[in-house]
């Protein structure tokens, strides 16, 4: 199989229209068998429920090459499961057992010409999302719904390698307790744009959420959860029941554990921790370990001891094992990494 004449080697994170994608969509209580097609647009009425009332939920993952030649895609039941807890939560019907997978497989083979080649430091990026179609003018969920893969590849989300962020501590709160944000909610996403263009303003690269209620705990950024490392080289991760359950941090926490042997604790973790602590983290899809320099509190600044100039040790092992996982070079605990049969 030929691979597309693309510049691989120089793809940035962003959008490139594939020939295909999957769509499928329930009406009268039930989902259709779902197909394969070309048609990259949607044509909604105006009064579909998704632009009323925001009832849209969305995964991500990725395909790639592994070193002996295989696609593959990584640990998809997880993004399965996590989208059904979404669905749930937004009282959107859920795919019946097994339909997103299935759905993930079928779109990756259909575009598997896109899927970049291996050491081109790119992949295939995977965009599942559910919306309300139906017209809803009562504040109501929908009774139909579309569900659709599409497929973009991407370069890496750091040229030139991964260089320590700086955060700032926000004033917003993401979400609140016993609202939305353990789900991958759109309006989740809309709520944080005007805290992360405000902290590009200010010249910071991410915020810092602390959790609603006390404002005194560490939650995660908009898109990704927090990872730290203590000086004792202890992984440690927050643990709240309104930050997104990341599928990279929860991959890291058993590699950390698993193959390098660390110590790995998942509990709250406070704001005053976190001048003590020896290397911070942001585990996502996109990057998968995004290192951590400085966190600005108001002013004040809290310089982490791996500094500003590359990952610190400890990461740099976390990132390096999980990404040598993903692309075959380390063996792969059981169900993490599956195959796309072409």
């Amino acid at each position: 199989m030929e691979k597309k004449n693309l510049d691989w080697a120089n793809l940035g994170f962003g959008y490139v229209q594939t020939e295909k994608r999957y769509v499928t969509n329930y009406k009268n209580g039930a989902w259709d068998e779902g197909v394969i097609t070309e048609d990259a647009n949607v044509v909604l009425n105006e009064c579909a429920g998704v632009f009323q009332y925001a009832q849209t939920c969305f995964e991500g993952l990725k395909a790639y090459t592994t070193e002996d030649g295989r696609i593959v895609t990584f640990r998809p039941d997880l993004n399965e499961q996590r989208m059904k807890d979404s669905c749930t939560r937004l009282v959107m019907p859920t795919l019946p057992d097994g339909r997103f997978v299935e759905a993930v497989k079928a779109v990756v083979k259909a575009n598997a010409e896109y899927v970049p080649p291996f050491g081109s430091g790119a992949t295939l990026y995977l965009r599942p999302y559910m919306f309300g179609t139906n017209p809803v003018i009562g504040v109501k969920p929908a009774n139909e719904y579309q569900f659709r893969i599409f497929t973009t590849p991407v370069g890496p989300y750091f040229k030139g390698g991964a260089k320590p962020l700086t955060l700032c501590i926000s004033d917003y709160d993401r979400a609140a307790p016993h609202g939305t944000g353990h789900i991958k909610a759109g309006l989740n996403y809309a709520m944080s744009l005007h805290a992360i263009t405000e902290a590009h303003k200010n010249g910071f690269d991410e915020n810092m959420y602390l959790d609603s209620a006390t404002r005194t705990k560490v939650e995660e950024t908009g898109g990704a959860n927090f990872l730290f490392v203590t000086k004792d080289n202890k992984i440690v991760t927050p643990k709240s029941d309104t930050i997104l359950p990341s599928i990279t941090r929860r991959s890291l926490m058993v590699v950390a554990k698993e193959y390098l042997g660390l110590e790995v604790e998942e509990r709250e973790v406070y704001k005053d921790e976190l001048k003590d602590f020896a290397e911070c983290g942001l585990c996502g899809t996109a990057a998968v370990i995004s290192p951590v320099g400085k966190i600005v509190d108001h002013g004040k600044e809290i310089c982490l001891p791996s500094g500003m100039g590359e990952m610190g040790p400890t990461t740099k092992k976390l990132y390096e094992t999980l990404t040598g996982i993903q692309m075959g070079r380390i063996e792969a605990p059981e169900g993490w990494v599956v195959e796309i049969e072409l």
